[in-house]
């Protein structure tokens, strides 16, 4: 599988979308110890996706059912259409060189993301950062119905990296929307 770039939609975001950070996600093959990135998926802040799928190495071994039945990938499907560590982090620095991005599991998805670049021998071109730096407290109260209700605007099932990006800045803009429109 090739990485895919979905339309921006309209040739900018509606202004109160216009100043969301670029937000990436990571699905792994499972939590803990031995797990590793299988698919790396973010949308930029003008609303342009990309995802990819990560084929493991021989010596990535660690698979858990309990994962795999959230995100839906096999190891086969992996397999299959999969890109090579080395070329998800050539793809992920050409796209965000010099950027901040974020996450809002900073922990897994720094590690995830670490083994990836540690095995593709490469060091990030970008700095990640988690989401909940940006939220108010009064947003930070809010942020799990916000994804909630940002994850049935989308009509999202499945855990997918790039949809999950999608979910967290949608759900990140309408939060600041609604503060906007609190404080007008």
């Amino acid at each position: 599988m090739t990485p895919t770039s979905a339309p921006p939609g309209p040739a900018a975001p509606p202004p109160a979308m216009a100043d969301l950070p670029g937000v990436i996600d990571v699905e792994a093959s499972g939590f803990g110890r031995g797990s590793y990135p299988i698919e790396v998926g973010f949308v930029l802040p003008d609303g342009a996706t990309v995802c990819t799928l990560v084929k493991p190495p021989p010596h990535w071994t660690h698979w858990d059912g309990q994962a795999e039945s959230l995100h839906g990938l096999t190891r086969e499907l992996l397999d299959q259409h999969g890109r090579a560590p080395r070329d998800v982090a050539v793809l992920l620095n050409q796209h965000l060189a010099g950027t901040v991005i974020y996450c809002d599991s900073w922990a897994h998805d720094y590690a995830w993301l670490a083994v990836l670049f540690e095995e593709a021998g490469m060091a990030p071109a970008f700095r990640l950062r988690h989401l909940h730096e940006l939220l108010s407290d009064a947003d930070a109260a809010e942020w799990d119905q916000a994804c909630a209700d940002a994850r049935v605007a989308l009509s999202v099932g499945r855990h997918r990296a790039s949809t999950d990006a999608r979910v967290l800045q949608l759900a990140l803009g309408r939060l600041r929307q609604r503060r906007r429109v609190e404080a007008s």
